[in-house]
This record gives C-alpha cells, structure tokens and sequence, in this order.
C-alpha cells in the first residue's frame, strides 16, 4: 500500500490543472509554471503512487481509469484545504486561488460578470473563471464554486440560496411595431413572428399572467429559434420578431425606446435566481464572498430603479 508521505501533495493540484485544461502546456499556463516542470511534476507523481494517470498520444492527452478516480480523489482534497484555509483566515482576510463561477449567457454577462470585477478589487490575489452555458453542469464534475440559476430548481442535494427573482416582459422594436401594429389581447400574439428560445421543453409556447394572476397560454407561429436568450434579444432588436425576454436584460433597452413592451399587463410567470453550491460542509470563503457581492449590487440596482416602472407584482418579486 501506497504511505501518504511518500506522495508529494503539492502535485495534487498540478494534477487537476493538467486534466481540467488538457494538456501540459495550458496547465503551465494557468499555473504559471514551465511546460517542463509541469511535465516532470506529472511523470514524479505517477511514480509516487505507482499508476498511470495521464495517457500521452503525439496528438491528445486523456485520462486513464485510475486517473480519473485520482482526479475525483485529488478534487475533494483540495476542495477541503481550502476549505480549511478559509476558516482560518477569518471573514476579513484577503481572498486568493481561483472562483469557478457558471451562469447562463445573459446574466453573467450583464449581473454576474460586473460583481466578479468588484471582487477582484477588493482581492486582488483572487482569480476567477466565469463558465457561461445554457445548460445545467455538474458542479462537482466541473469544480463549480458557485452556478447562478434562473428558473425552478430541480430536487437536488446542492445548497442553495435566493439572491432575487425576475420577469420575462412582452416586447418588440418599434420597426416591428410599424410592420405588424400593436397586438391587442394575447391571442393576437398567435399570428406574430417569434424570436424563441430554442433550449426550453416547448419553444413556441408562452405562459403569461396578468395583475389579476389569470393564466393564458399561446402558441406562436415560428419566426426564429436561437439557443441562446442573446441571440433572441438580437433578433427582436432588428425587428425580425417580438419576444418574451427576461427584465434584466432588456430593461436599458425599453428605458432608451429600443424595444417596446407589448400588452403590459401581461408578462411571464415570475420566477427565481438562486446561488447553488456543491455538497461540502461548510460554504467556502470565496464562494461567500462572491455572493455577497452580488447581493450588494442586486440591491443597489434595485435602490436605483423608479417604482412607476414596475408592474405591481414584479415590486413584490
């Protein structure tokens, strides 16, 4: 049997490095070391536990069964002395490592991404990956810190927290607008170009709720379906189409007249953004720290926001 103190442990995290970015030379980079002393940490740490961990090709560099396992192993460790690093420091002491954070494309692009730049001025030894994606990841799997999720969350066994909600506004361009007129009750968005979300179970079905809290459902006739709520911005700003887009996204656009909500006593059935977290027992400094910082701007944004602009039950989200 292998003995601990045979194993440089310091190579643990050269390890993850070299298998989270592929090869040698990215590892190198991200660590800020030479590609050779990368390559020699990896060849003294297979030799250390006896197991091939790395595959070498002229071509590629994989994983082998045993390095998988040693890099699930090798995660969980370093997972707890930072852990452990952090409860000794203390809240106030400066941040370091890296932040992996996950979010769909348009909120880490416009909330996400503006807090991960406050936080980097107040810990500046702090580095952070920002992993924009429509799809769900596996937290643990892809050594997630901290995904931001819009929407109902599934049952799972990940901690999560509440930082707000949002809504999907109605709106089209007024080019649009002069093309197609003004629709005057849902039904009549039916026969309109829509500018989808490709990725949602049913793309060309939208479920609207009024003040009163009455549900209607309407099916769209297909202008265009894009994976990403970008790309569905896009298109409704250049007039291909009306669409059901979040508050947060569109909201400087209604306020310069870019776009035009549409029906305004109806709008998307509000729902959350939450903070999830990986199983672990005890939530790590960064992660905190990072949530925090987005609540703080959450709140200050909202401070900055006329209450006249926002239906009754969005004030209330």
């Amino acid at each position: 049997m292998i003995d601990v103190r045979d194993v440089n442990l310091n190579r643990l995290a050269i390890f993850v490095a070299v298998v989270e970015t592929g090869s040698m030379t990215a590892a190198a980079a991200r660590l800020g070391m030479a590609k050779t002393m990368v390559s020699t940490h990896m060849q003294r740490l297979e030799a250390e536990v006896g197991a091939s961990l790395l595959l070498r090709t002229t071509r590629r560099l994989t994983v082998s069964e045993a390095g998988q396992a040693f890099y699930d192993a090798s995660c969980a460790i370093l997972a707890a002395t930072e852990q452990a690093l952090a409860a000794l420091g203390g809240d106030g002491a400066a941040l370091s490592g890296t932040l992996r954070v996950s979010a769909p494309n348009d909120y880490g692009e416009l909330v996400a991404a503006p807090a991960l730049v406050a936080l980097r001025r107040k810990h500046p030894a702090l580095a952070v990956e920002l992993l924009l994606s429509e799809r769900y990841v596996d937290l643990v799997a892809e050594r997630i810190d901290v995904a931001l999720r819009l929407g109902r969350l599934g049952d799972s066994s990940y901690r999560a927290v509440r930082l707000g909600g949002f809504v999907k506004w109605l709106v089209a361009s007024p080019d649009f607008i002069a093309e197609w007129g003004v629709p005057a009750a849902p039904a009549d968005l039916a026969a309109l170009p829509y500018a989808a979300m490709s990725l949602l179970p049913q793309p060309l079905l939208l479920d609207l709720r009024d003040a009163a809290g009455t549900l209607r459902t309407v099916r769209c006739r297909n202008g265009l379906q894009a994976n990403t709520a970008s790309a569905c911005r896009i298109h409704v700003l250049a007039g291909g189409g009306f669409g059901l887009l979040t508050d947060f996204a569109i909201r400087a656009d209604v306020a310069a007249r870019r776009l035009v909500r549409l029906l305004p006593e109806w709008s998307g059935v509000p729902a959350g953004i939450h903070a999830v977290f990986p199983p672990a027992s005890q939530l790590s400094a960064k992660a905190r720290a990072f949530v925090d910082e987005l609540q703080a701007q959450l709140q200050a944004q909202l401070q900055t926001q006329l209450p006249a602009q926002l239906p009754r039950s969005e004030r209330q989200s």
